[in-house]
């Protein structure tokens, strides 16, 4: 199986008529992706989204929608399926033998 990142949480989207900023998703973010205005989160830090899929999966209202497992989460979780160092090309690696330990040179990311 092969895995195809894509950068920035490209696939990361608000359904601004069902969201009504309760905050969930901001709590469950490992990133600090979403703001807040309200009634309303907001996507305000795209670049370090993930793609976990944390807040879509918390979210009550279902308004949030990612394709999980295409970004970072998705790079990493699939290196220590299939083996070998896998890069999700924001500076974070898996080396085989970390057993699940990430290595990080430089962004934070992961």
């Amino acid at each position: 199986m092969k895995y195809s990142y894509l950068m920035n949480g490209k696939s990361l989207a608000i359904d601004k008529e069902r969201c009504n900023g309760c905050g969930i998703c901001g709590g469950v973010c490992p990133h600090t992706v979403f703001s807040f205005v309200p009634g309303l989160a907001v996507v305000s830090n795209r670049d370090q989204c993930m793609e976990c899929g944390a807040c879509a999966l918390n979210c009550p209202r279902e308004a949030i929608t990612v394709n999980k497992g295409v970004g970072c989460a998705g790079a990493i979780i699939g290196s220590m399926f299939n083996g070998g160092a896998t890069s999700c090309g924001c500076e974070c690696s898996v080396e085989p033998k970390a057993q699940g330990k990430r290595k990080k040179r430089g962004a934070t990311c992961c």
